[in-house]
């Protein structure tokens, strides 16, 4: 059976900010959310900007921390680990930006910063660390001419290949990846989801992707969690995914990537509107004003997370 990597519990998290330069307001950015991610499984979260994917990352790296609920690593708190425990699990844990222009120091070579995270994680040898780094940049794509070079002569795709060959550097299970091919083009971003398909299943690795493009979480995912507003509203597996029906929000993500060779939508649900503020929430289901098929139950209770068969769950009323 395989073993649990990271457990997200109940998560909630409030952020303050001031308005009219003098009133302090807070609002929600994650409500109740809890996911697990196993073994050599990959968890794609979907959404819109401002919905809370990359703060859900953030807790999961303990970048931040949550107002209630908790984090598991490999099946133990956050909250309990000792100072020993932490420093033997924290490299386990890794993550690839969005930005490769900013993620990369710009005052380090290449050789620098792929160094950096084994003298400091794995051991203080420096002659193993550069052929542990001529190593991992061969498995990314890149030849060893790179380690003299500083992040500005790189290309975009080059530096999203180094900020991976980073992560490799220390042997992780786990690396959350936020949206790691954004900022790049469409071949460039193809190359870089078809490595880390292929690091998937070479070295079991555990991925957690955020990201608002369909596509790509269907691509590299085994389960779609969908959020909206800093709630879950549907939690599918993929192999299902174009098989079974959907919250309406989801639908509607459906409808952004219509299949070009289709003469019809095959979901055609339609939606209107705009994400809400999360400083001024919708009552009820938080989705309701966008709806089509919204009731006025929809305006008064919160629907919760249900099981569907053995493969999705879904919060909607109508489901």
């Amino acid at each position: 059976m395989a073993k649990s990597v990271v457990e997200v519990k109940n998560i909630w998290k409030s952020y303050e900010i001031k308005r009219w330069g003098f009133k302090r307001i807070s609002f929600y950015a994650l409500i109740d959310v809890s996911l697990s991610v196993f073994e050599g499984e990959s968890v794609g979260i979907l959404g819109e900007s401002g919905c809370g994917k990359t703060t859900l990352g953030k807790i999961i790296l303990d970048l931040e921390k949550p107002d209630k609920g908790e984090v598991l690593w490999f099946g133990k708190s956050l909250k309990n680990l000792t100072k020993k425990e932490y420093k033997i699990f924290r490299p386990k844990i890794q993550a690839v930006f969005q930005d490769p222009y900013s993620s990369l120091n710009p005052r380090y070579k290449v050789s620098d910063i792929l160094l950096e995270p084994y003298l400091i994680n794995v051991e203080k040898d420096k002659e193993k660390g550069l052929e542990k780094a001529k190593e991992v940049l061969s498995l990314v794509g890149l030849r060893v001419e790179v380690l003299d070079k500083y992040p500005h002569a790189l290309s975009g795709g080059e530096r999203q290949r180094v900020a991976l060959a980073r992560t490799l550097m220390v042997s992780p299970s786990l690396i959350v990846l936020d949206e790691p091919t954004s900022a790049l083009d469409t071949t460039l971003a193809g190359q870089i989801l078809e490595l880390l398909k292929e690091f998937k299943r070479s070295f079991n690795l555990s991925y957690i992707l955020i990201s608002h493009s369909l596509p790509v979480v269907l691509y590299l995912s085994d389960w779609i969690i969908v959020m909206y507003l800093g709630r879950v509203v549907e939690i599918c597996k993929k192999e299902v995914f174009f098989k079974t029906s959907h919250h309406p929000y989801t639908l509607m993500l459906l409808n952004a990537y219509p299949d070009p060779f289709s003469p019809k939508a095959i979901f055609s649900k339609k939606v209107k509107g705009e994400i809400a503020s999360p400083l001024f929430r919708p009552t009820g289901c938080e989705f309701h004003p966008r709806c089509e098929e919204a009731e006025k139950f929809c305006k008064d209770s919160i629907p919760q997370l249900r099981k569907i068969g053995d493969s999705q769950y879904i919060a909607c009323f109508k489901r």
